[in-house]
């Protein structure tokens, strides 16, 4: 038997134990959320143009009358014949959240540098059905510290991550922005990095198990990550 099988007993002692430092995390999580909701906004000043499947837009538009909108910047860049495969991963989990955003007046889409054709195209391979953007045409990657591209380091806010470190390519994120009332649009929340977790329910479900994500023994922690039609 497993050293790890324990009578019910013992058991139950040591996840009531757990259950206290569960609630805590909680509270102090919903103390960091609290935190965050009451960031300043920026004004975005720059006239953004997305080419999208009802014709160019601007972000204000992409708002789909919507007060509130949630940018997911997928790594495909221009000449990519294909979208990364973590993104992909990510977008399995959050496709099919639109309608539960909007009920709470939130509108999400997924914007990428790569041309437009090709990006419904991937996702009409992935079976995927949320609104999918281009933004080759424009600034707004940059601009929001996503895509870096030598020597150009213009309003990228400090780098990849806020950390002045300008690597050159595509990096995924999520960047929030709200809708004011006299038709502008402000910028109030991006994340990078791990900040990214919190759309993935795959991650949070894997969290639950024994072996978590098994990723310790992996030359880098996502390299068992494919598209879902690759495993």
């Amino acid at each position: 038997m497993d050293p790890r099988v324990v009578s019910r007993s013992k058991w139950l002692a040591q996840r009531v134990e757990l259950l206290e430092k569960e609630k805590a995390f909680t509270r102090n999580y919903d103390a960091l959320v609290a935190q965050r909701q009451s960031l300043p906004w920026v004004l975005v000043e720059k006239d953004y143009v997305f080419d999208t499947e009802r014709g160019e837009e601007s972000l204000a538009a992409l708002f789909n009358g919507c007060d509130q909108l949630l940018v997911y910047h997928f790594m495909f860049g221009l000449d990519w014949e294909q979208g990364c495969p973590s993104c992909s991963f990510w977008a399995d989990t959050y496709n099919g959240v639109g309608p539960h955003l909007r009920a709470r007046n939130t509108a999400l889409v997924a914007v990428s540098n790569a041309p437009l054709a090709r990006l419904l195209e991937y996702r009409t391979r992935m079976g995927w059905d949320f609104d999918w953007v281009s933004a080759g045409r424009n600034s707004f990657s940059t601009d929001f510290a996503v895509t870096f591209v030598e020597g150009d380091q213009s309003d990228n806010q400090r780098g990849y991550n806020y950390s002045n470190a300008y690597r050159e390519g595509e990096h995924p994120g999520i960047s929030v922005f709200h809708r004011l009332g006299d038709g502008g649009v402000a910028h109030s929340y991006s994340c990078f990095g791990r900040g990214l977790e919190a759309a993935n329910g795959a991650y949070h479900m894997l969290d639950m198990t024994p072996r978590g994500r098994d990723e310790a023994g992996l030359p880098f922690p996502m390299q068992w990550v494919r598209r879902r039609d690759e495993y």
